[in-house]
């Protein structure tokens, strides 16, 4: 066994037991022992911080394959879940997103080897963009998280499920963390976007004009829905479906044609 195979199934047994320790006991008096979340949490980042980087970073290039930057933007959210949850209540997102990145490290060993994509690091301005276009997508997709949060509240305290309330964080709490996390996050994804339009020749080009009319799209449905909150007073289901439809349509203007390439045609 390699050692990113042994740094990926030992983040999979961390994340898996983090998840265990909440999940257990998410609904108990007194709730999962956060400290005990937290150190189990942070040896997962660990060994997976050290696996993805000795598939990714190589040889003064960045192997910019598909799975292995999924497995970087899950590690991102689940590093800043993770310092979100020293000083609040998390409990419902993160065993959604410690499960996801623990089966994801999973599956890059059991899946076969696929062919590297180098991106040189000698390409800066592309290096920047795609930088803070994975960063705009973590924020985005950590918004997201929350907008479940605030719908899963929002039907806890209507059902009057008290045992259940008493382990989640304020309603109002949340919903402002929310619309505060999707400002800065639809403000970086549209600083990429200018951005690829003033540097890069070819962000207009036919083979990528889809994706840059899919993430367009999806800039314009997180301003509505920020216009919508803080000028209309929207809030509950209509911001969690708007949230879900422009997420799904970024991850499918970053993430479906390289999934098409790299899997379906290869």
């Amino acid at each position: 066994m390699d050692l990113f195979a042994t740094y990926s199934i030992i983040a999979f047994v961390a994340y898996l037991g983090a998840s265990l320790a909440i999940i257990t006991r998410l609904f108990h008096p007194e709730g999962p022992n956060q400290l005990l979340v937290l150190l189990i949490g942070c040896f997962a980042i660990i060994a997976h911080t050290l696996g993805i980087s000795q598939q990714m970073f190589l040889n003064g290039e960045v192997n910019f394959s598909l799975p292995y930057v999924i497995s970087l933007v899950s590690l991102i959210i689940t590093m800043s879940i993770s310092v979100v949850a020293t000083r609040f209540k998390v409990n419902l997102l993160l065993p959604v997103i410690y499960g996801f990145a623990g089966i994801w490290q999973l599956l890059l060993v059991l899946m076969p080897g696929g062919g590297e994509i180098p991106l040189t690091a000698e390409k800066a301005l592309l290096i920047s963009h795609i930088t803070l276009a994975l960063i705009a997508y973590c924020v985005l997709v950590i918004a997201t998280l929350y907008a479940f949060q605030v719908a899963y509240i929002n039907f806890k305290l209507k059902s009057k499920n008290l045992a259940a309330v008493n382990q989640l964080p304020p309603l109002m709490q949340v919903e402002n963390q929310l619309f505060l996390i999707l400002a800065i996050g639809t403000m970086c994804l549209f600083i990429s976007e200018v951005s690829g339009f003033i540097f890069l020749e070819n962000f207009l080009a036919k083979d990528k004009l889809h994706k840059t009319v899919l993430s367009l799209v999806a800039l314009a449905i997180y301003t509505i829905t920020l216009f919508g909150h803080f000028k209309r007073g929207w809030r509950g289901h209509k911001v969690l479906i708007l949230t879900i439809c422009a997420t799904s349509l970024l991850t499918l203007s970053y993430f479906g044609s390289r999934f098409v390439k790299e899997f379906l045609l290869s």
